[in-house]
C-alpha cells in the first residue's frame, strides 16, 4: 500500500505548532497569574469595620424590635424627637446619622463600630467616665443642639440595644479600623474659609443649600439633608465643630455618594470647606466646665484656656503644626 508520507508530515507539524503554541499560552498566563498574585499580595489589606446590615436585625425576637427600633431612632431621629417629634421635642431636626452615616455603619463615617467596646470610658472633656447613655446624651446636646433624655426610658434603651448589636462581634477594648474619623495630615498653612466657600460652591451647596439651610424631607418632620449652620445646625460643642473632625468626615464621605477608598476632595479642600463651615454663625453652648486638664485638650478646640500662648483664632484655623510642636515640650 501506498503511504501518503506528506499529509502526514502535514499533520504532525501542524500538532507540533498547535502544542507549542497551548505550551506557551500556558506558560504566559501562569506568568500573568503570578504577577497579579504579587500585586494582590502588595496592596495593602483592607481590614476596615463594617456594621451590619440593618435588614440583619432579628425582627421576630422581642430584642429584636428593640434593637430596630434603635436604628430607627438613629435614622430618623427628628420623626421621634425633633421639633414635630411623636415621642418628645427635644431636638433640632437633625438626625443622628446625618453625621453617624446609614445607622453608624460607614467606615470612617463616624460609626459605631468601638461604641460597645470601649465603653465606659474615660473622656477628658468631659471630666470623668461616661457611660453609652452619657455619649449619647452628648450628642443630644451638642450635635443635635438639644436636651438629654433619662437613661430608662424606652427610647435610650433602644439606641443602647442597638449599639450593643452593632458591636457584638467586637472584642472588649478593641478599636477596629475605619471606627475612628479619618486624622489628615496638617497643612503648612492656616485652613482658609474663602478658599472653602469655593470648594463648598461648588459640591456643597446644591444639596446643604446656599446659606447652609439644608433641605426639608416632604413632610418637613426633618431634613433630607442637614443644615451646616443656623439655628437648626450643630451647635459650637459639637465634634464636627473642630476642624479636624469636620475635615476627616467630608474628605472620606462627600459629596454625597463618596466612600473613602475615592474621595472626592483633596485634603486641602476639605480643611479649607471646614473652614468655612465652622466659620459661619451658629448655636453656643456653654462649654466652661469642659476640658478641666487644659493638658488634654485637642490643640484645633477653639475655646481657650490653652497650654501655650497661641490665639483662640490659631487654634481653630491653623496652622496647627506650630502649636502642635510648642505642646510637646510642655507635656
Amino acid at each position: 500500500m501506498k503511504v501518503h508520507w506528506f499529509p502526514i508530515m502535514l499533520f504532525i507539524i501542524i500538532a507540533i505548532v498547535v502544542a507549542n503554541e497551548s505550551i506557551s499560552g500556558y506558560q504566559k498566563r501562569k506568568e500573568a497569574d503570578k504577577a497579579f498574585a504579587a500585586y494582590i499580595a502588595s496592596e495593602p489589606v483592607d481590614t476596615v469595620w463594617r456594621g451590619w446590615n440593618k435588614y440583619q436585625i432579628p425582627v421576630w425576637t422581642d430584642n429584636g424590635k428593640l434593637i430596630w427600633y434603635g436604628h430607627e431612632l438613629i435614622s430618623n431621629t427628628s420623626y421621634y424627637l425633633g421639633t414635630k417629634g411623636i415621642v418628645a421635642q427635644i431636638t433640632n431636626g437633625m438626625n443622628c446619622q446625618n453625621c453617624h452615616l446609614d445607622g453608624g455603619t460607614i467606615p470612617f463615617g463616624n460609626n459605631f463600630g468601638k461604641v460597645y467596646a470601649t465603653y465606659p470610658q474615660f473622656r477628658a472633656r468631659n471630666n470623668g467616665m461616661q457611660s453609652i447613655y452619657d455619649r449619647v446624651n452628648d450628642c443630644f446636646e451638642r450635635s443635635l443642639n438639644g436636651k438629654k433624655m433619662d437613661s430608662t426610658t424606652k427610647e435610650m434603651q433602644a439606641i443602647y440595644a442597638y449599639m450593643k448589636w452593632l458591636g457584638d462581634d467586637v472584642p472588649k477594648g478593641v478599636a477596629r479600623g475605619g471606627t475612628s474619623l479619618m486624622k489628615l495630615k496638617y497643612l503648612d498653612r492656616a485652613a482658609d474659609p474663602a478658599k472653602g466657600l469655593q470648594v463648598y460652591t461648588a459640591n456643597c451647596q446644591s444639596c446643604h443649600g446656599a446659606n447652609g439651610e439644608g433641605q426639608l424631607n416632604m413632610d418637613g418632620t426633618g431634613y433630607s439633608y442637614p443644615p451646616l449652620w443656623g439655628k437648626h445646625s450643630y451647635n459650637d460643642g459639637a465634634g464636627l465643630y473642630r476642624l479636624s473632625s469636620f475635615a476627616g468626615f467630608v474628605k472620606n464621605n462627600m459629596p454625597f455618594g463618596t466612600e473613602y477608598h475615592n474621595p472626592k476632595l483633596t485634603d486641602e479642600e476639605a480643611w479649607d470647606v471646614a473652614a468655612f463651615v465652622n466659620s459661619q454663625p451658629r448655636p453656643h453652648k456653654d462649654q466652661s466646665a469642659d476640658w478641666k486638664n487644659i493638658v488634654k485638650k485637642p490643640i484645633d478646640f477653639p475655646f481657650g484656656p490653652y497650654i501655650d500662648s497661641f490665639s483662640e483664632h490659631q487654634h481653630k484655623y491653623g496652622p496647627f503644626k506650630p502649636i502642635s510642636d510648642a505642646q510637646k515640650t510642655k507635656k
